[in-house]
């Protein structure tokens, strides 16, 4: 089609094509919004039951603490002071933790 080209529509497949554009967008927006960013249920509801994040997520993955370890490399006892409460953890070492639970950062620390 060359720019001198023209495509007639009426006012009501005009209207029709601009709605399915936005809905499209909307969805596309959505689905890049879709991460693994976004807590699963069963860890939210842990979490809301007293659970650390890093457990609630540990224990969702099904993971032990030895076995985070070895994916995170972050030491065991680091690791259970970062889930007990006692330590907050390093930026590098939450950052190596989220990936290894296949999250981000901000999911693991409570505010």
């Amino acid at each position: 089609m060359s720019a001198s080209e023209t495509v007639t529509l009426s006012r009501e497949e005009y209207d029709a094509l601009v709605e399915r554009t936005a809905e499209l967008e909307d969805r596309l927006a959505a689905a890049e919004a879709a991460t693994d960013a976004r807590i699963p249920h069963q860890v939210a509801l842990a979490i809301m039951d007293g659970a650390s994040p890093l457990r609630a997520f540990r224990d969702y993955r099904g993971l032990t603490l030895r076995s985070l370890s070895e994916r995170s490399g972050v030491a065991v006892s680091f690791l259970s002071e970062i889930e007990h409460g006692r330590k907050s953890g390093s930026v590098a070492a939450l950052t190596r933790i989220a990936e290894s639970l296949g999250t981000t950062i901000d999911t693991l620390v409570l505010d």
